[in-house]
């Protein structure tokens, strides 16, 4: 069978592979350390199972909205004009099968064949191939340690042009881990109004900051910004609820519009009675979001240290997510054979850097306990050391 040449163009996810090949050795009894998978190594929050479990005994089972369920999308156009300062109603909202699932009903219901997509990298992983899917060409901005891998106004100003759409703008930052300050937030504003162009917020590590870093959404900076603003968020993240697959959308009435009409086609309605669990996230008190951002900075701060105390080896310290990105351009060795060799040398699973559009580094998430990490980064030093 003759495969569609947009799939062909596409590249498999690099980190959902590792991620598997990792648990496939520790299913032979291998003793892996892995740092590959953007998941919290926690449990969802009881309130919420216990929302989710009453919803099934109501008999929350059966078809619903393609857009989501009715009080759900309100409960999220509230959070978002409590915590986002954005003007959304529940007509703006679309939720979706997870965050990533909203930014393919946004590139498929936005993007044209000629279309340009502006991408700062170090990128998710994923916002290349669904700019491709969608027959648009992604035009991307590289970032330095130097830069603290953030763009500035001039370099976005510099990669407009007729064709381009928009920009994709993600802070806190997955792979980097980088968070924008509110003056640079509002310097890549004027510059998006000033070209009249778009601007996609994934603010789906919202929640996780450190050390007094602040989260300013790019659509609170003003109402002509607002205007050009689509969001994508999620659950995963914030409440441990990676394999629920809850996210939303939200944007212009015609755009949601658009996008149900897509899901409509495709997946229909977020599974029923999950979306019980969402509102119950949403609506009641976020200590166990503190919590675990508590476990989360400690963490941090002790991969940190200990990576940077590995001669050929640096990271920037990231201000919010759970990841680092190590400069590991003193090894000479590009990321895809040097998280191979380290995985099947030392079993150390972490994310080749050219999946995330730098070749000088690698991904390492620490989204799991201390005693992984520390094991780990041992192991790592000790690779570095024998190839260094």
């Amino acid at each position: 069978m003759k495969l569609a040449a947009r799939v062909q163009q596409v590249t498999p996810s690099m980190t959902l592979a590792i991620s598997a090949k990792a648990k496939a050795m520790k299913a032979e009894g291998l003793d892996v350390c892995s740092f590959s998978a953007g998941e919290p190594d926690f449990d969802t929050p009881e309130h919420i199972r216990a929302a989710v479990k009453k919803a099934l005994d109501d008999g929350k089972t059966r078809y619903g909205p393609a857009s989501g369920e009715p009080r759900l999308r309100a409960a999220i156009a509230t959070k978002l004009q409590t915590d986002n300062h954005l003007a959304y109603n529940a007509e703006n909202i679309i939720v979706t099968n997870g965050g990533k699932h909203s930014l393919y009903a946004l590139m498929m219901t936005t993007i044209e064949p000629g279309d340009e997509v502006i991408i700062p990298a170090p990128y998710w992983v994923s916002y290349p191939e669904m700019v491709k899917l969608a027959g648009g060409t992604p035009v991307v901005i590289s970032t330095t340690t130097q830069s603290g891998y953030k763009i500035t106004p001039e370099q976005l100003q510099k990669a407009i042009t007729p064709k381009t759409k928009f920009l994709i703008f993600n802070s806190p930052s997955n792979p980097t881990g980088v968070v924008y300050t509110p003056d640079e937030v509002r310097a890549l504003a004027e510059v998006i109004v000033a070209n009249n162009i778009w601007v996609v917020a994934d603010e789906i590590y919202e929640k996780i900051l450190y050390d007094g870093a602040q989260h300013l959404s790019i659509g609170a900076v003003s109402d002509a910004i607002f205007e050009r603003t689509i969001v994508s968020n999620g659950f995963a993240k914030a409440y441990a609820m990676t394999g629920w697959r809850l996210g939303y959308l939200a944007g212009p009435v015609e755009l949601i519009k658009a996008a149900n009409t897509l899901q409509s086609q495709s997946t229909s309605n977020v599974c029923t009675f999950a979306q019980y669990g969402a509102i119950a996230a949403l609506e009641s008190p976020q200590d166990c979001v503190a919590t675990m951002l508590k476990a989360f900075a400690k963490r941090r701060r002790g991969i940190v240290d200990l990576v940077n105390a590995i001669p050929g080896l640096s990271c920037v310290v990231p201000d919010g997510s759970f990841y680092i990105f190590i400069d590991i351009s003193k090894t000479q060795l590009k990321s895809f054979d040097f998280c191979s060799r380290l995985l099947n040398e030392k079993y150390v699973a972490a994310v080749p850097g050219v999946a995330f559009g730098d070749d000088t580094g690698i991904r390492v998430s620490y989204a799991t306990d201390m005693d992984t990490i520390e094991r780990g980064i041992e192991r790592l030093s000790d690779f570095v050391q024998s190839i260094m």
